[in-house]
């Protein structure tokens, strides 16, 4: 069964938090999809994954390389899965794919300063409960640590 995760952002962008979901997911063996929702900010995320710390990168492509099906990240704009992913990241109010079922894991990451984004995000958490998927609701403590919440 896909289990889908919902990260509420508060007080931290998609970019500071987005690295470290990535290389757990890579730590665990996982192939990685980040949607988005336009060419710019897909292109902006390609170049801050392999700067984002000076000892460390992120291993990617975007949808667009040839040998994207060979990668442990892929970050796209569109539905499908290039890179036989168990992971598929949604940002930037990326409605969930038709395939979100074929997933071990979807991970839903949302501003919750934006009226726009937490409206999506909750359509996103009824679609996924009508579809029978395990849905989990995180939120940073003070000490910007994930927890569950209920």
């Amino acid at each position: 069964m896909t289990e889908v995760l919902f990260y509420h952002l508060q007080n931290m962008s998609v970019e500071n938090v987005l690295p470290s979901l990535l290389e757990k997911s890579l730590e665990r063996g996982w192939r990685a999809v980040v949607q988005s929702t336009s060419q710019e900010r897909t292109d902006a995320l390609d170049t801050h994954l392999w700067t984002y710390r000076d000892d460390s990168f992120l291993p990617h492509a975007t949808w667009r390389a040839g040998d994207a099906e060979d990668q442990p990240v892929v970050l796209a704009i569109e539905e499908g899965n290039p890179n036989r992913a168990h992971v598929r990241f949604l940002i930037d109010n990326a409605s969930l794919p038709a395939d979100a079922h074929t997933y071990e894991r979807m991970v839903v990451l949302f501003n919750g300063d934006d009226a726009e984004a937490l409206a999506a995000a909750r359509g996103a958490w009824t679609d996924c409960k009508s579809r029978g998927f395990e849905v989990t609701y995180w939120q940073a403590d003070e000490r910007g640590r994930w927890q569950r919440r209920q």
